[in-house]
């Protein structure tokens, strides 16, 4: 078991890293032009660099990097250890497919088809969901479905954090706090390797809302919100989905539910309506709440706290000690934050 204090230790440089090089990144992205200019589908009026998930993902490289220097690693048995080798190259790998896609703009079926074969690599060097705890069967071993399974998680999870990033700070916010919650059920799991990488992630993603909350400096494009789904996703595979706990099963589900409800019903009503799921267009949740009168951080907030909420619910199911509590508590918040949101709205 790694003790506690290197997962500590993983979230502070993280943070510290990506709030050192952030205000960096911006000057080079401002200097050679790498900008994102404003369109129709888009919330800002100027030119912003949207290269920031260099930073979120140097924040998380260096992190874990020191922590293995220092030794934390030493405390894992090989696999473990190779499994967090494996979501670090795989999320390198998706940082880069997305960088690219942000200077190059990569067609669609370019992006899916390189980011199949990322998961299919990571699934052959460990990052897999090999079984499935079903509540009444047991341990279902999933063969020859590992595969496919595996990569349809990976793949959906990586473009559901990008589907998001369309408002200042919303997919630092969702994606951090998402990691913190993974981070307090991977501990109370047993699971240390899959705790590492979440809370290396939870530091770089909110240290970055320092500078990409609204009014944003510097946006994460592509290459943040692909390595943050990614990461994510992968934390999931190796660790919560492993556990032997039945509940273990729904956890990363119920605690990645905002980004993934919001992509699967975008997907059903572009579909419904005869378009391609791959076109861009309006339909996301954030695109929604602001139609119906919410101001941009409004909007934030409110999906934070729907982040929050199936956060705490996913405590609860863990059994981790006044999980109820956590959850009565999160039930708590998003009410009073859909209060202030319907009084908004209602306003304008």
């Amino acid at each position: 078991m790694i003790p506690y204090p290197y997962h500590l230790l993983a979230f502070l440089i993280a943070t510290a890293v990506v709030m050192v090089t952030t205000p960096l990144v911006k000057r080079i992205g401002l200097r050679s032009g790498r900008v994102d200019l404003p369109g129709d589908r888009k919330v800002h009026d100027r030119p912003m660099v949207r290269l920031g998930g260099v930073s979120i993902f140097l924040g998380c490289l260096i992190a874990l990097v020191v922590v293995w220097s220092l030794g934390a690693f030493g405390w894992l048995p090989q696999a473990q250890e190779f499994a967090i080798w494996g979501v670090t190259i795989g999320g390198l790998a998706m940082f880069a497919l997305g960088l690219a896609d942000d200077l190059l703009n990569l067609s669609p079926f370019v992006r899916l088809f390189l980011q199949t074969a990322i998961a299919t690599l990571c699934w052959n060097v460990g990052v897999s969901i090999d079984f499935l705890t079903i509540p009444g069967i047991g341990l279902v071993q999933l063969g020859i479905f590992s595969l496919p399974i595996t990569v349809l998680w990976l793949v959906g999870m990586t473009n559901a954090v990008n589907w998001i990033d369309g408002l200042d700070g919303l997919a630092a916010g969702v994606s951090g706090i998402s990691a913190v919650v993974m981070l307090v059920v991977s501990l109370f799991m047993e699971q240390p390797a899959a705790a590492l990488i979440a809370a290396a992630l939870a530091g770089a993603a909110l240290g970055f809302l320092r500078y990409n909350f609204n009014p944003a400096q510097i946006f994460m494009g592509d290459g943040g919100s692909y390595f943050m789904g990614f990461t994510l996703a992968g934390v999931g595979a190796i660790g919560l989905v492993k556990a032997a706990a039945v509940t273990s099963v729904v956890l990363p589900y119920v605690i990645l539910a905002v980004p993934l409800l919001d992509m699967s019903a975008v997907i059903l009503d572009r579909l419904r309506s005869g378009k391609s799921p791959f076109r861009a267009d309006k339909r996301h949740l954030h695109h929604r709440l602001l139609s119906a009168g919410l101001s941009h951080r409004a909007t934030v907030l409110f999906i934070y706290a729907l982040t929050l909420w199936v956060g705490s619910l996913a405590l609860a199911f863990s059994g981790i000690p006044s999980g109820p509590a956590y959850a009565i508590a999160g039930t708590g918040v998003l009410t009073y934050i859909s209060w202030q949101v319907w009084r908004q709205a209602k306003a304008s």
